[in-house]
């Protein structure tokens, strides 16, 4: 078994905490929304991240880097407390010469389902889907 993650949280006074590992960057939750993010929109940024992540490297190690790479994260929350997440959609956006939609498709669905550690973490009722845009341009 590794070692645990340690993070350090301090509080910056309102409803402001900076969290990080020591001596590395630290990121400012609000739990306002105001300053930064809220916990719960930082959870939805760490799992846009995280499958991301393991997306750019699969299609990466498929020798068909991405150019450019987005993710629209909806969260639907339940109306009792605790106002959990119960269900997630990732809106993938990624432009790249040579990616194919089944491979593309592939990457992510390892991602969400098996690579991502944070997903993986998630209480298993939360369900998560995901969308591909895949080198489509905006609608002018």
């Amino acid at each position: 078994m590794s070692a645990p993650s340690r993070i350090l949280l301090d509080w910056k006074g309102e409803r402001r905490f900076e969290a990080g590992r020591e001596g590395k960057p630290a990121i400012l939750l609000d739990g306002d929304g105001i300053a930064a993010p809220t916990p719960p929109d930082s959870l939805l940024a760490a799992l846009a991240g995280c499958v991301s992540v393991d997306v750019v490297d699969i299609l990466a190690k498929r020798r068909t880097p991405v150019e450019t790479y987005g993710v629209e994260v909806l969260g639907v929350r339940v109306d009792t407390i605790p106002r959990r997440f119960n269900h997630i959609t990732l809106n993938i956006s990624i432009k790249g010469k040579g990616i194919e939609r089944t491979h593309a498709e592939h990457a992510i669905e390892l991602a969400v389902t098996k690579y991502c550690s944070v997903g993986a973490s998630l209480d298993p009722g939360i369900t998560v889907v995901w969308n591909l845009s895949l080198n489509e341009t905006a609608a002018s």
